[in-house]
């Protein structure tokens, strides 16, 4: 069961994941002790992923984002293209879609002619990949990694 402290806590912790357990707790009006038990119930519970560092993509020489339209000639029920597409390591998303493509890829790549390589060389290279459409990002206006947890009702069960 998530409360109004468990919320505010995440939404702590999804601004700043260093925030410490101290800082933490006297926002939400708890005892240290208190309030690390609720963040390790919510990490057991699967409400708390992990935690990670947010990088600067142009830092590690990735700092061309594309998004990638792949159609494939597997069942709608199979995702075996979609684990393929997973392993490559400039892959930072890959969601199953519905409509005429099969899945949407974020890529991350050092420069077009790298982002045609890895097309060419890692998306090609799987059997099922019928062809790729590719949208190169000019400009992220936004991108965010938090969720708003103004959906969550306080009498909501996520076990």
């Amino acid at each position: 069961m998530i409360d109004g402290i468990d919320k505010k806590i995440l939404t702590i912790l999804q601004s700043n994941a260093r925030t410490s357990n101290a800082e933490i707790a006297r926002s939400v009006g708890l005892v240290p002790s208190a309030t690390l038990e609720r963040i390790r119930k919510l990490e057991k519970q699967g409400a708390i992923l992990g935690y990670q560092a947010h990088l600067n993509p142009r830092f590690t020489n990735l700092g061309l984002l594309a998004f990638v339209f792949v159609k494939t000639a597997e069942n709608f029920s199979e995702q075996k293209t979609g684990e393929s597409l997973g392993a490559i390591p400039e892959v930072q998303e890959v969601h199953h879609v519905a409509g005429e493509d099969c899945y949407l890829v974020k890529v991350r790549a050092a420069s077009t002619e790298a982002m045609g390589r890895l097309l060419r060389d890692q998306f090609g290279a799987i059997p099922t990949v019928i062809s790729t459409q590719t949208t190169i990002v000019l400009e992220t206006v936004k991108e965010s990694s938090q969720l708003p947890l103004t959906a969550i009702c306080e009498d909501q069960n996520h076990e």
